[in-house]
């Protein structure tokens, strides 16, 4: 894996489809089923810019697009019953059985995912996602401005428009299944990774 800090360009950085297509050309000689990587925006600068911190599995080249800082072989080892920082930006959701939308015209209830509001419920939904691999002691839960996106709905082939409610997690925890806990942090905690969420980044308390 590469910890890197990147810059994105504001004419790339002011939507987010094209912020996560701008990182997508970080990885040129990469399909782009291949390309995984997480990103957390870290700075957000009006008509100039943003920096971003990237995990990913190979190391990134810059482009017209986004310029990579710095970037390095980013070797995870994970210290058991040590008090850590933590910051996380998620999407905490659950998913609901909504009978007025019908999938296909065919009569099957539909899923969808709603965001959790309550300072509490977040707090709990971040104790399942971590549950078994890391202990919470403390944890401060900040609200973040909504961000909107565009999605194609493949049966209909047609574009919607959509929206999240990120949240920052920050605080201090200690590991519990380092084995569990490292593959944690490379697939990415929670959904709507693709618009910067999901990343847990630690540091020594």
């Amino acid at each position: 894996m590469y910890l890197s800090k990147v810059f994105i360009e504001w004419q790339w950085a002011k939507d987010t489809y094209q912020l996560h297509k701008a990182l997508w050309l970080l990885f040129p000689a990469q399909p782009e089923a291949e390309r995984h990587f997480l990103f957390r925006v870290e700075r957000l600068q009006a008509g100039r810019g943003a920096e971003l911190l990237l995990l990913s599995a190979s190391n990134p080249v810059s482009c017209s697009a986004a310029q990579v800082m710095v970037s390095k072989p980013h070797h995870i080892v994970i210290p058991e019953a040590t008090p850590l920082r933590f910051r996380l930006r998620a999407n905490p959701v659950k998913t609901i059985k909504d009978a007025r939308e019908r999938r296909n015209g065919k009569g099957e209830v539909k899923s969808c995912r709603v965001p959790l509001i309550a300072e509490e419920q977040q707090r709990q939904w971040l104790e399942r996602k971590l549950g078994g691999m890391a202990e919470l002691h403390v944890v401060q839960v900040t609200p973040e401005r909504p961000l909107y996106f565009r999605k194609q709905d493949k049966p209909s082939r047609q574009s919607m428009a959509g929206k999240i409610q990120p949240v920052l997690f920050e605080g201090v925890l200690t590991i519990q299944d380092a084995p569990k806990f490292s593959d944690l942090l490379v697939q990415g905690v929670g959904p709507a990774k693709s618009l910067g969420c999901g990343l847990l980044s630690l540091a020594r308390a």
